[in-house]
């Protein structure tokens, strides 16, 4: 219901593309999510995250450090490979012999005669390089392999040494098989002598790969972490809620009390001095549809405050403690944030009494109640929590510990007739360009009679997608055709189609709940047919399948206006849905009733339980005996079930003889009905009229009218 942008990020990400201040926004968003979810993760959690943030920088310098030293004797390398001149692809001479040199290669050189110093190298890694140097001097040739220490002193020393232009640099990777050979076996000598920086070679790699490995982990790690578990736990920003509480239509009483918290919270010191601390507990309770999230989305943009959504149903995981650790949790993050509205929707659970079967969820409501307590520390008094439910206090019963822990309660409604059309109204300025100018809404206004403003945006919606579908714009039919499609759901003729005599039985069943009503609507209409039309609440009369409810046929209608029912409306609904059945019996004989009926006899019994066990009606005492059985499952006392049977008995009689009177008119009615697959209201009491117009006549042609002659017949324009 809130409406939230559905692209948070693709907008963040866009935005960071325009500007710095932009980027600076982004890179903070992401800091207080990543901060969100650090704060609801466990001690263990916590010190994994942080050993593998430091091991990062750790490795990562330790592999620099490295790569340094292996430049620097690489960089004295290059620096003596430049000194050898144009002689530096000289190859190896491989017809003088090979010995291994003993002390120190400058001792040596000092001492001795050279005629020249070949150094043959290789590249390691990137720029490490390991080098052995042949030192040519009395007709052989001396190995040695430097260290780090000697290689830099040996560069030193070879600017200014006059052995230093005597240098011979050749890449080993040049070297014949012969040469390579005899290299091999020198490095089998030198293996316990190799400089260190050949030694770091691998170290270095492996501290790099293992830092990269790690930063690219802890990357997932967040970014799974951030899709998945925190995903149901996350602040929306302010500035991420479109619209504001000024774009809700009608409903001014509920928005009077949504402002009195908005009041309430800023002005919380004035409220302290008339004795007013209590801490932000706001119960939201009321229809499906009715803007509980909306409002809530408002109100934090209004205080400028982030809100966290979460449906109370997650927290029924089915293990002990595991609600009450996901509040533990959101706590968690609500604390860290100081100043935020924390909303619960879907909650009925929460409100239910405690002491059932289920310890698990004994746990959560147990957590809330300590979350929700009057005694809070300072970080947490500024901390809103809404918690949103659909629950009806006086058909549910509710934990009274927990009802007291709300001292501003909001009761939501379905609006009324002038609000809904203003919410249709809303909806279709929307989309003006596409609507008709000569837009007849009464008709529908009526027909979504207790229909929530999610329905009605629903209806709007639907028919934008049939005028869309039709190429056309909406009108008064398109969205009387949406309203049919969301009240009462998909249709379809092919389930009776090649069927007739399903179809006749429909009919007749539809025809007889249909004439019942008309009876007692024309009695209060006398003789004003237009009265009558705009009275009844039936719209449409069809043969068409409702896979919804599993009906081959459906009267559509319109709720009552009536929000109190007399003992007389309950026994008029009562005759109403046992027409059906009735008229079947009319028809087709006791043994030719269907099931057609099961769902009118289920709702005639709730009825009539309701009028004698509940209201007390037809008894000599108005008591409510229901009232004394708390179980879930209702049982049915003996007197109770005998006045039941009784009164049922009664008005199917009443039913069945009123209909017997209009059974001519039933067959006339069924088989315009069959030809057409549905009638509307308009449509009907025009058939009924043309009928009782024709019979008129045939009886006055053939004297049957007797005193009613003197009567003008009816009027079928």
């Amino acid at each position: 219901m809130s409406e939230l942008t559905a692209k948070e990020d693709a907008a963040d990400t866009s935005g960071a593309a325009a500007g710095n201040p932009n980027v600076w926004l982004s890179i903070r968003k992401l800091a207080a999510r990543l901060s969100d979810w650090f704060s609801i993760q466990s001690i263990g959690m916590k010190a994994l995250v942080l050993a593998v943030a430091v091991l990062i920088p750790v490795t990562g310098t330790y592999s620099f450090v490295l790569w340094q030293r292996q430049a620097a004797v690489a960089q004295q390398v290059k620096t003596m490979a430049g000194q050898s001149g144009g002689e530096s692809l000289w190859t190896l001479d491989e017809a003088m012999p090979v010995v291994f040199g003993t002390g120190s290669v400058l001792g040596f050189l000092e001492q001795n005669t050279v005629e020249r110093i070949t150094v043959v190298y290789k590249p390691l890694m990137w720029n490490i390089s390991e080098r052995i140097l042949l030192i040519e001097s009395g007709g052989k040739q001396y190995a040695y392999y430097p260290s780090d220490m000697e290689t830099k002193i040996f560069a030193d020393k070879a600017v200014t040494a006059s052995w230093g232009g005597k240098l011979v640099f050749i890449p080993r990777g040049e070297l014949t098989a012969t040469s390579l050979g005899m290299l091999e076996k020198l490095d089998e000598r030198f293996a316990g002598a190799r400089p260190q920086s050949e030694k770091d070679g691998w170290k270095a790699g492996v501290s790099g790969a293992l830092s990269a490995a790690l930063t690219l982990g802890l990357l997932g790690f967040l970014a799974f972490h951030l899709k998945g578990q925190f995903k149901s736990l996350r602040f929306i920003e302010p500035s991420q809620v479109h619209g504001s509480i000024g774009d809700l239509v009608g409903m001014d009483d509920i928005k009077k009390e949504v402002r009195q918290i908005k009041d309430q919270y800023e002005r919380r010191a004035a409220y302290a001095e008339y004795g007013i601390n209590k801490p932000f507990n706001v119960m939201f309770s009321g229809p499906a549809g009715t803007g509980k999230t909306k409002l809530a989305s408002y109100l934090a943009k209004e205080l400028n405050l982030p809100i966290l959504f979460h449906s109370a149903v997650n927290l029924e995981t089915g293990f002990v403690g595991g609600g009450a650790n996901t509040l533990s949790r959101i706590v968690s993050m609500a604390k860290r944030r100081k100043r935020c509205i924390v909303f619960l929707d879907e909650a009925q659970d929460l409100f239910m009494k405690r002491g059932g079967n289920r310890k698990f969820d004994d746990d959560t409501q147990n957590m809330l109640l300590a979350i929700l307590d009057g005694v809070r520390t300072k970080a947490e008094a500024e901390i809103i929590w809404i918690v949103a439910s659909n629950f009806n206090s006086e058909t549910m019963p509710m934990d009274e510990a927990m009802l007291r822990r709300f001292q501003m309660k909001v009761d939501f409604r379905l609006p009324n007739k002038e609000e809904r059309r203003s919410i249709i109204e809303h909806y279709l300025s929307q989309r003006s360009e596409k609507v008709v100018n000569t837009l007849d809404m009464r008709h529908l206004v009526e027909v979504t009679e207790g229909r929530s403003p999610a329905d009605l945006e629903t209806i709007v919606n639907q028919a934008g997608i049939t005028a869309v579908q039709a190429g056309e714009l909406i009108d008064t039919e398109t969205l009387m055709r949406a309203a049919e499609r969301v009240m009462v759901g998909n249709v379809n003729t092919n389930t009776t189609k090649e069927r007739e005599r399903d179809r006749r039985i429909i009919a007749i069943h539809e025809w007889g709940h249909f004439l019942v009503d008309f009876e007692l609507e024309r009695k209060r209409a006398g003789s004003d047919w237009e009265k009558l039309q705009a009275e009844m609440k039936t719209i449409k009369i069809s043969l068409k399948a409702n896979p919804r409810n599993n009906a081959l046929g459906f009267v559509f209608h319109k709720q009552g206006s009536n929000l109190l029912k007399t003992k007389s409306d309950i026994e008029h609904d009562v005759r109403v849905l046992l027409g059906g059945m009735a008229n079947e019996e009319l028809f087709f004989g006791e043994e030719g009733t269907t099931n057609g009926a099961h769902n009118d006899i289920t709702r005639v019994t709730k009825l009539l339980h309701h009028a004698v066990a509940e209201m007390g009606m037809y008894r000599k005492t108005r008591l409510n005996f229901g009232a004394l059985n708390e179980s879930a499952s209702r049982t049915v006392d003996d007197e109770t079930r005998s006045i039941m049977e009784l009164q049922s008995e009664r008005l199917y009689s009443e039913t069945k003889a009123t209909l017997a009177r209009l059974k001519p008119l039933t067959e006339h009615l069924a088989g315009k009905l069959m030809d057409q697959g549905e009638m509307s209201l308009k449509d009907a009491l025009f058939e009924i009229r043309s009928f009782e117009a024709a019979c008129f006549n045939f009886d006055s042609k053939v004297g049957l009218n007797g005193a009613a002659a003197q009567t003008p017949a009816p009027d079928a324009a």
